[in-house]
């Protein structure tokens, strides 16, 4: 069940930051994703593939976001719909996402995912290899993916220094290439967003804060 009150209470607090909500909606039912696309949301982020394949037709005009780690060989089953596709930690990913792209006649938007959470458990690429790939020759190569930014999740504790600190990192390594079309940075969930719009974030995901938990 969706608790409006938290919705629109969100959406005020990103309008000062002009930062988009996508709403986290993996597991969630049907008649939620209904429910809030009535008030108004469009964005909505799902984390598996066959979760997403059925509810991909739902609605006209919604906008699906992958916020899983996409194996290569899911690419296929997305690229002739998906509308962005976050977490993207590897060249071969995006190879795979490319070919799949033009297979689809689309180019197909995406995020890299930068390790800044000391958690192992945590995926992503070093910032080394982030910027390896954003100035390599191979990306010049692959016409239908275009990369959109960086996200990012911070360490899972209490202490707001960590997940700042954390935070500042990613932003600063996506003031180095930003620029009129690499101008996504997603980071931020339910318990740190308010922490990410801080610290420059221009999308946050939140699920728990909207539909409740699992």
């Amino acid at each position: 069940m969706v608790n409006v009150e938290n919705y629109y209470r969100i959406l005020e607090e990103l309008n000062p930051y002009k930062a988009e909500l996508l709403a986290v909606s993996k597991t969630k039912p049907i008649e939620d994703l209904l429910q809030l696309s009535n008030l108004g949301q469009k964005a909505f982020g799902e984390n598996y593939v066959q979760e997403l394949i059925e509810k991909q037709n739902l609605q006209p005009g919604f906008e699906w976001h992958f916020i899983g780690h996409l194996q290569s060989n899911k690419a296929k089953i997305l690229a002739p719909f998906i509308s962005f596709i976050h977490g993207i930690d590897s060249i071969k990913t995006l190879k795979e996402l490319n070919k799949e792209g033009l297979k689809a006649n689309r180019i197909l938007e995406c995020l890299l995912e930068i390790q800044i959470a000391k958690e192992e458990t945590k995926s992503g690429l070093h910032p080394d290899e982030a910027e390896k790939i954003l100035m390599g020759e191979e990306l010049k190569s692959l016409k239908n993916i275009s990369i959109k930014g960086f996200m990012g999740m911070a360490t899972f504790t209490e202490d707001e220094k960590i997940i700042r600190a954390e935070f500042k990192s990613l932003r600063s390594l996506f003031e180095k290439f930003k620029n009129e079309n690499f101008n996504i940075l997603s980071m931020g969930m339910t318990s740190d967003y308010k922490i990410a719009l801080e610290e420059g974030s221009t999308m946050v995901r939140i699920g728990s804060a909207i539909f409740g938990g699992r």
